[in-house]
């Protein structure tokens, strides 16, 4: 998981997201959801009264993402698997028994929507990235008014 898009479909939602983060080489699929749909919570809320509630209802899949930790300023987080609970804190309960993190979020997988893995799309969407060269906006540092005023 690396960042939201504004769109009016997961359809929109994918060929935005497909111009804006495919041109990491590492790219090889896309996944969207609605962003109303993602349950989330924060190191600090791990402790908090949520985590003792019972969620009640049927059991459904969710995917977990984990962000690791707070070493990058743009929001990665990694697919920590897919569990089967009764609610998105459960979910997240779940996976928190396989890793840790600073950050989760809880997702129903019947509203993700994501790229199909054939290779003609695999091909189309992700292999023009791996000729590209894709810095994080890190690498260009800071240009400060000093400098500008310095300037030629």
């Amino acid at each position: 998981m690396v960042g939201s898009v504004h769109a009016t479909d997961p359809e929109h939602a994918l060929l935005l997201a497909r111009h804006v983060f495919v041109r990491r080489p590492s790219a090889y699929a896309l996944f969207v959801a609605p962003a109303e749909a993602f349950f989330h919570v924060t190191q600090e809320g791990l402790k908090g009264p949520w985590a003792e509630e019972a969620e009640e209802g049927r059991e459904e899949a969710y995917w977990v993402f984990a962000k690791r930790s707070h070493r990058r300023s743009m929001v990665y987080g990694d697919l920590v698997g897919r569990f089967l609970a009764k609610g998105p804190a459960s979910a997240i309960k779940e996976a928190l028994l396989h890793t840790q993190g600073v950050a989760f979020w809880a997702v129903p997988e019947g509203l993700v929507v994501g790229t199909e893995p054939k290779e003609e799309v695999i091909e189309s969407w992700f292999a023009p990235a791996k000729e590209k060269t894709y810095r994080l906006q890190s690498y260009y540092g800071l240009i400060t008014a000093k400098e500008v005023e310095d300037a030629p």
